[in-house]
């Protein structure tokens, strides 16, 4: 019974060993995706929309153009979902409340009540 046994711990050993040399190459590499707390992600593209030579100006008084940079509760969009660069979204922010104080948008998103 012994012999059976230290001759059955040499096999399971090359096992092993021919399991952990196989191992490496079946190996899945897994691609790494951000995680945002269940929001689905995409990619915005890249440019700034009031950058270029035919790009749009930001105006208070141009609303239609604003309210693609807020969202449906009134809150500014930040720069890494629209888009926007740096210097043109605290223009933009500026166009926004000042289109506020001047009654052309809401503060809330809604414009209903009930």
């Amino acid at each position: 019974m012994s012999d059976d046994i230290k001759q059955a711990a040499p096999a399971e050993a090359k096992a092993t060993t021919a399991e952990a040399t196989a191992a490496p190459e079946a190996k899945e590499v897994k691609i790494h995706t951000p995680r945002l707390l269940g929001k689905s992600y995409f990619q915005r593209k890249k440019g700034c929309p009031f950058s270029g030579p035919r790009a749009q100006t930001i105006d208070y008084k141009n609303t239609r153009i604003l309210t693609r940079f807020v969202s449906d509760y009134g809150k500014i969009l930040p720069r890494h979902i629209t888009g926007v660069c740096s210097k043109k979204q605290r223009e933009l922010a500026v166009a926004i409340k000042r289109a506020r104080v001047l009654a052309l948008m809401t503060y809330t998103g809604r414009n209903e009540r009930g």
